[in-house]
Order: structure tokens, then C-alpha cells, then sequence
């Protein structure tokens, strides 16, 4: 007979025990819900690290690419040093002509 009072009091104390904590986790959720996320401070460092890591890739050039941004400079520069011999050679002889005219005066013959 003990046995009976035991189980009509234990099993509804433990029914309400079971709903009040499922009220009350449920009351917890709805609280977490509303406030705002925390990020971790590994999850921002983590989070920083990739957007560094994809400025770098946006910067990375393959060694082709390093060889033919190289090649195309020395080219640019033959071109440059190419041009700046032509304009020198035009330069001399313009020089040239003028010494010319300067050495060869009017065909005057000065002698008595």
C-alpha cells in the first residue's frame, strides 16, 4: 500500500517537474533568440586571417606571369634606348651639317 501513495504522489511530481523544465528551456531559447550573436575572438581572428589571405591572392602573380611582365619591361626599355640612338644620330647630324656650313664658307678667295 505504500508502494501505491508512493507511485500516485512520485510519477504526477515528476510529470510537472518534466513540464516545468520544458517551460523553462523553452524560456531560455526565446531569450537567446532575441539577443544579438557573440562572435568569439577566435572566430574574428579566423575571419580576419581569411580576408587578408584572399587580398594576397588577389595580388599574387604566377612566376609566368613575373617573367612576362619582366620580358615585356626590357623590351619597353630596348625600344626607349632604340629611339634615343635614332634621335642622337639625328641630333649629329645636324651638328655635322653645320660645322660643314661653318667650316666651308662662301667660296671667296680672300688671297691678294
Amino acid at each position: 500500500m505504500s508502494y501505491k501513495i508512493f507511485m500516485l504522489i512520485a510519477i504526477p511530481a515528476l510529470a510537472i517537474g518534466w513540464i516545468a523544465y520544458w517551460l523553462w528551456q523553452r524560456k531560455i531559447e526565446e531569450e537567446e533568440k532575441n539577443q544579438p550573436k557573440q562572435v568569439s575572438k577566435r572566430l574574428t581572428q579566423t575571419r580576419s586571417e581569411i580576408s587578408d589571405w584572399a587580398k594576397k591572392m588577389t595580388e599574387f602573380e604566377s612566376p609566368a606571369e613575373q617573367a612576362r611582365k619582366r620580358k615585356l619591361a626590357k623590351q619597353k626599355e630596348l625600344e626607349e634606348k632604340q629611339q634615343q640612338k635614332e634621335q642622337n644620330k639625328e641630333k649629329q647630324q645636324d651638328l655635322d651639317i653645320n660645322v660643314l656650313e661653318v667650316v666651308e664658307p662662301n667660296d671667296r678667295d680672300f688671297s691678294d
